[in-house]
């Protein structure tokens, strides 16, 4: 797992032992910013599963200004901040140890991407997707990036929201939710 383009470009970030997180795989983090990379400049981002934080990581590689990242294991919040500095950004991050929706209730600032990459098996997905739309985390045409697995559906619709289409790559798609300006 490396960053992919940017300032930090080919520097390998440290992967965590055993089965807990699952990193995205490179082939689909690469279309996933080809996909985003015109949002990404002087964005501030929000990694709500931060795991390793190589979708942040990689934003920031890419010009983001700021990122946050959330997890709710002390494990992946060291990672995080491991791969942080071996990248050398750190002074424009933030993690967070806390659960998604704890975080979400308690959220007072606004963002321009939101990444989704929750545990699989779970319903976070879901419930971060409606939380996060609940509480209007998102500034002027911002946009959410979910990815999940073969057969997981998603609503079609949220109000105020554009979905795109859903991009597959083998078992993984990822769809992009975009706030609608008025």
């Amino acid at each position: 797992m490396r960053v992919i383009s940017g300032k930090a470009r080919g520097i390998v970030l440290k992967t965590p032992n055993g089965m807990e997180t699952r990193p995205t795989i490179d082939r689909v983090k690469e279309a996933l910013f080809s996909i985003i990379q015109f949002d990404i400049p002087t964005s501030s981002v929000l990694d709500l599963f931060g795991g390793t934080g190589q979708l942040g990581i990689e934003a920031l590689s890419r010009g983001a200004k700021r990122a946050v990242f959330v997890d709710n294991r002390e494990e992946a919040c060291r990672l995080i901040r491991e791969n942080l500095k071996k990248t050398g950004m750190e002074q424009d991050a933030q993690v967070i140890r806390a659960d998604y929706l704890d975080y979400l209730n308690r959220c007072r600032e606004t963002f321009d991407i939101v990444f989704l990459d929750p545990p699989y098996a779970e319903v976070f997905l879901e419930n971060s997707l409606k939380r996060i739309i609940e509480i209007d985390i998102l500034k002027p045409s911002g946009i959410i990036v979910t990815e999940r697995p073969l057969g997981k559906e998603l609503p079609e619709r949220f109000s105020g929201f554009s979905r795109s289409k859903d991009y597959r790559y083998g078992k993984v798609l990822l769809t992009i939710f975009r706030k609608e300006t008025e």
